[in-house]
């Protein structure tokens, strides 16, 4: 067996660090298994909505019901991963989430291949071979986990920081588009607003080349995330950018100071 590692430690070029707790295999069961009742639920749902083909022909009912079946089977971790960011129902009950082993965005590429490798994983029965995986592997990575470079991690609250000791202008131009802001919110995950955190506190830390260069790549990611309008970024640099983007997270009411 592996030796087992709590966390997950993610470095940047520039020496920020940021460690990340992965989720164990019991509480990744669990999220399992609570996916698996919401499977059983949908597929509840689909004999009875595809039974109205046993009218017409018996093997044509049950083949659509088989396809139908496989493909809810395959695509339901595929279709939550993809739009909840690397998270199921289960998952979401439990505070985990999946990432790529870098600390990375997940690509669809990796979500497709972690869930085509559940075929492999829950064999011989009930995930039997994948659980047996994911306890000798050091990071809990089953079959699929190892195939994709993905871990799943546990998200827990993250900490709420002193706003008024960051650096930077406290005046928020974000505050002018609430409803932008509120989409911001939504989308980021709480490590990816502990990075802008911890970069921004640490930022005397680093050399002026390599906090341009930190500045500007975190930056560059919260703008794929959301796009505010050009009037709310005209003028503002990469740092100040991020600080705005932290106010918002972390001081979700109340106005400009």
């Amino acid at each position: 067996m592996s030796d087992r590692i709590d966390s997950l430690l993610i470095q940047t070029p520039e020496g920020c660090s940021f460690a990340l707790p992965l989720a164990g295999p019991i509480t990744r069961f669990l999220a399992w298994a609570i996916d698996l009742v919401c499977t059983l639920v949908i597929f509840f749902v689909l004999s009875i909505v595809f039974s109205i083909f046993a009218v017409v022909s018996r093997n044509l009912a049950d083949a659509v019901m088989v396809l139908a079946f496989f493909i809810v089977w395959m695509g339901y971790g595929m279709f939550f991963e993809w739009i909840w960011r690397g998270r199921t129902i289960g998952k979401r009950a439990l505070g985990l989430r999946v990432i790529d082993e870098h600390g990375l965005r997940l690509t669809f590429n990796q979500i497709f291949m972690r869930n085509l490798l559940r075929l492999a994983d829950s064999l011989p029965a009930m995930y039997l071979l994948g659980g047996i995986v994911c306890i000798l592997t050091s990071r809990s990575q089953r079959l699929g986990d190892l195939v994709a470079g993905t871990v799943v991690v546990r998200t827990g609250m993250v900490f709420q920081p002193d706003l008024d000791k960051l650096p930077g202008d406290k005046f928020n131009s974000f505050r002018q588009y609430p409803h932008i802001e509120a989409r911001l919110r939504q989308r980021v995950w709480p490590e990816e607003a502990r990075v802008a955190v911890l970069a921004l506190l640490r930022r005397d830390s680093l050399d002026s080349v390599s906090r341009l260069s930190l500045f500007a790549e975190i930056a560059e990611h919260f703008r794929k995330i959301v796009e505010f309008p050009q009037a709310a970024t005209d003028g503002l640099s990469d740092e100040q950018y991020i600080r705005n983007v932290v106010d918002t997270i972390f001081r979700p009411t109340g106005g400009n100071k």
